[in-house]
Parts: structure tokens; C-alpha cells; sequence
């Protein structure tokens, strides 16, 4: 049978293209026949599992959505002879790994004869619409951003201005700082939000293919090309798309990318015909455009049209007070996540957490909170329940031991406030004389300089002069 060109006939004057149609549903539609094989997907499951109808065609759904329903609770299997539509919440695991949060339905395909041909699934995804807890979503954050430091503050009051245009964003600052979640942020707060968010790295493919990827190609285009292929950018037609990593793009499809954001016109390989696109273009990199710009490796006028406006995420380092918060929000995630029976850190983890330089920012404090949990065995993360390499930081923590009886340091029923660390500690035993050790080295290594003594020891400059004053360190 052709599957290629399917029609509605008798509907409307003329017979409808089936594909076009389902092409216009802002879900994801997966069509399968009655031993739940894929016959079709639309243009929107296209793009939220990474899979084509072409790769698709004739597997199973349960090789293609690979969730927790599948497994047990496959909603086609629980649809009886009325004929009624059954929905249910799963996830989804996309062809880049990822698990995604979905609501499947699902419902009979009924011939002329009132027997069942197929059955038809519609996808949700449920990312934009989970609910952020209260306290999170009223103080220190953006959508799923989480800081209270001016710098972000500031960030803060900027996003929802910029959500709400269709100028072209550029997204700047460190690996690990988060800027895919800004990009993703932004268009989950956008009118733009019942459209597709499509992200692509520029940095992870040879030029040949990431053309082929960003703009499709036609059939016979080059050698493997054996069918038409939609690019990304037309996948994410009315909705976004996200370039990372923008700076290692090549030159040639910089060109490309330029001829682009002139007449939103796309020209897919071995094709002289183009065809508009509407998207919104975000892109992100941790690279220094204007130096690439002026060593010849990026093109200044495409500097000019990405850089509409820009967002500079600050890195971890100069966030102060984002540390604790932010330790406190992926505790409490992977506490919930792993089901793990743990009360918080201990004194002197936090204090070795606090001080930490985080060179990779907040992906590498969330891989450490993440390890941590998962191996924690008492009732408190100690510091032997951190990656090894922490520990090789100053050191007053290499000859730390696990105490006997530790002292809890986190409620973990408050995420979001996080405690005053000057109220946790005491000057009773070791550890009062631990942290005046700490703040003393502190003090030598920057040569008197308070405030940089205050950025390496994660605190405010105000609680660094108390504590001084409180130690008599004058």
C-alpha cells in the first residue's frame, strides 16, 4: 500500500491531503494499524520524538514512544468495544535520550463497516504545563530558572519582555550557566508556546550534514539522500528555534543562516525552490563572537543579526548566594527522584560546598548534589559522599571523618529560603575552630582582600566582616 500521499475523500469538495491535515494539529498524532504498527506521524511527534515517518513506518509504538506506559499500561489495549477515547499520563524517551513528560490518548480508527482499521494516539507534551512549586515561582525564579543575586534579578525582569517579541535573541556566558534553559524558558512563556522548540548543537555534526539538518534536503540531493527530508527549521515552523553553540558554525552556512534572517526563506539541498518559514531564532554560545568576528572566524554582520539582544548569564562564582539555593533545590529534586531517606549536609559538606569554585557552574553543582544523594548511606551528606576531587580543594578536609551522630544542616521541607548560615554554625569543638581556621587561609591566600575572601568562601561580604569580628580576627 502508498502511504505516501493519503487522502480524506468525500469530506470536502475536492480530496484532502491526510498528511497536510495532521501536519495543522498542534499535538503530536502517531497513526497505527490494528497490531499497534506506526503507519504516520505528524509534523509536531516529528519533532518531539526526533524520528521520522519514514524510520517509523511499520515498528511498533512501543519502540517508538518507549514509556512507562508501554510497559504496563498501554492505553490502545484498555479501549473497549464502545469505542471511547482512553488518556493516561506517561513519558517518552526521544531519539536523543531524553525522557519527556507526556499525556497519550488514544481512540479507535472505525472503517465504513464499524470495524475497528487502526487507531489514532495524540501526544502532549506535558513540560509546559507542569506547575512550579509556589514559593519558587513567586520569589527566585523565571519558568524553571532558579536565582536571587542581582545579576539574575535583573535577568529576571528582562525574560518576559523578550518572551513576548520575535526578535532575534543571543544567549552568552559559560558552559554550564544554564542558557538552555533560558532558551527554552522563553518559549515556553512566548505566544509561540503551542508551537515546537527545536534545538540543534552546531558544534555536533560535520558541515555537510548539519546543512542537511538545519535545512533538509531533497531526494537525490547527495549520496544516501533517498528521500525528501524536512529540516529543522522547517520542523520548527511557528514555533523556536535554538542554535548552541553558534560560534562553531561554519562559515559557509553562516552565510546560509544570514541569507535566512534576511527573507525567512528556506532552500533545502538539491533545491532551487524555497519556502518560507516562521520561526524565532534564539541562539547561545560560550565563545567571545567579537573576538571570532575580528580574528575572521564569524561574520559580523550575522554578530549584528543574532545579537538583537543578548543575555549574558553570569557564572556561578559571581552569584552570591545562589550556591546554597540552588543546593537546596536539587537536594530536594533527587531526594524526591532517588526516594532517598536523607535529612541534609552536614556542617562541614556544606561549608566545602559553599566554597567551591564550580568551575562548570550549575550543571557541575547539580551532577555533585545529584552523586551525593545517590550514595549518601547515613542520615546526612558528608563530605566522603562528595566526588573525591572536592575534597582535594583546601586542606582543612582532607582529614575529615564521618561524626558518630551528625548534625542535620538542611530542612528539607524549605527549598527555597535557604537557611542563614551564620545561625547553623557554633564555635562549640571542632567546628568553630575549623571554619576561624578556614576563614584565617582564606584571608592569607587574598592578602587581606575581604571581599575576594567573601567570593571563595561563598558568602555575602556582610557575613564574612560578622564572622571576622565574631573570631576576633580583626
Amino acid at each position: 500500500m502508498d502511504f505516501s500521499h493519503p487522502q480524506i475523500n468525500n469530506l470536502l469538495t475536492n480530496p484532502l491531503n491526510f498528511i497536510h491535515l495532521i501536519n495543522e494539529i498542534p499535538l503530536g498524532v502517531i497513526i497505527l494499524d490494528t497490531d499497534r504498527r506506526v503507519i504516520a506521524l505528524n509534523r509536531t511527534f516529528e519533532a518531539l520524538s526526533g524520528y521520522s515517518t519514514s524510520l517509523a513506518r511499520g515498528i511498533h509504538c512501543r519502540n517508538i514512544l518507549r514509556g512507562a506506559a508501554c510497559i504496563s499500561d498501554c492505553p490502545v489495549l484498555k479501549i473497549d468495544g464502545d469505542g471511547r477515547a482512553i488518556s493516561c499520563k506517561s513519558d517518552m524517551i526521544n531519539i536523543n535520550r531524553q525522557l519527556l513528560p507526556i499525556q497519550i490518548t488514544s481512540a479507535p480508527i472505525i472503517d465504513i463497516n464499524g470495524k475497528t482499521a487502526g487507531y489514532i494516539e495524540t501526544i502532549s507534551d506535558m513540560r509546559t504545563s507542569e506547575k512550579l512549586d509556589t514559593k519558587k515561582s513567586l520569589a527566585y525564579s523565571f519558568a524553571n530558572i532558579i536565582g536571587r543575586c542581582e545579576q539574575m534579578e535583573k535577568i529576571f525582569q528582562t525574560l518576559p519582555v523578550l518572551a513576548q517579541s520575535d526578535v532575534s535573541v543571543l544567549i552568552t556566558g559559560e558552559t554550564g550557566t544554564g542558557k538552555d534553559l533560558v532558551a527554552e524558558a522563553m518559549h515556553q512563556t512566548s505566544e509561540r508556546t503551542s508551537g515546537t522548540f527545536i534545538k540543534i548543537n552546531c558544534g555536533a555534526l560535520p558541515e555537510t550534514l548539519l546543512e542537511s539538518e538545519l535545512f533538509g534536503h531533497q531526494k537525490g540531493a547527495f549520496t544516501g539522500a533517498v528521500e525528501n527530508k524536512p529540516g529543522r527549521f522547517k520542523l520548527a515552523h511557528n514555533g523556536t528555534i535554538f542554535l548552541t553553540e553558534i560560534g562553531d558554525l561554519p562559515l559557509s552556512l553562516q552565510v546560509k543562516l544570514l541569507t535566512f534572517l534576511d527573507d525567512k526563506i528556506i532552500y533545502p539541498l538539491g533545491s532551487t525552490k524555497g519556502f518560507k518559514v516562521n520561526v524565532r531564532m534564539i541562539a547561545a554560545t560560550h565563545r567571545n563572537l567579537e573576538q571570532m568576528v575580528n580574528d575572521k572566524l564569524f561574520r559580523k554582520d550575522l554578530l549584528f543579526r543574532l545579537n538583537v539582544a543578548r543575555i549574558h548569564l553570569p557564572p556561578l562564582r559571581k552569584r552570591e548566594g545562589d550556591v546554597r539555593l540552588l543546593l537546596d533545590y536539587f537536594f530536594n529534586t533527587y531526594k524526591k527522584k532517588l526516594g532517598a531517606d536523607i535529612k541534609g549536609f552536614s556542617k562541614k559538606a556544606l561549608t566545602l560546598l559553599l566554597s567551591y569554585k564550580y568551575e562548570g557552574n550549575i550543571r557541575e553543582l547539580r551532577n555533585i548534589v545529584e552523586y551525593a544523594v545517590s550514595i549518601a548511606n547515613t542520615p546526612t551528606i558528608e563530605t566522603v559522599h562528595l566526588p573525591a576531587y572536592l575534597l582535594e580543594e583546601p586542606d582543612y578536609f582532607k582529614q575529615e571523618s564521618v561524626d558518630p551522630v551528625p548534625e542535620v544542616e538542611n530542612n528539607a521541607t524549605v527549598t527555597y529560603a535557604p537557611p542563614n548560615i551564620e545561625e547553623e554554625v557554633s564555635e562549640q569543638g571542632t567546628w568553630g575552630q575549623t571554619e576561624r581556621e578556614m576563614i584565617l587561609e582564606t584571608l592569607i591566600k587574598t592578602r587581606g582582600k575581604k571581599a575576594e575572601a567573601a567570593r571563595i568562601l561563598g558568602w555575602g561580604r556582610s557575613t564574612l566582616w560578622r564572622k571576622i569580628k565574631h573570631y576576633k580576627l580583626e
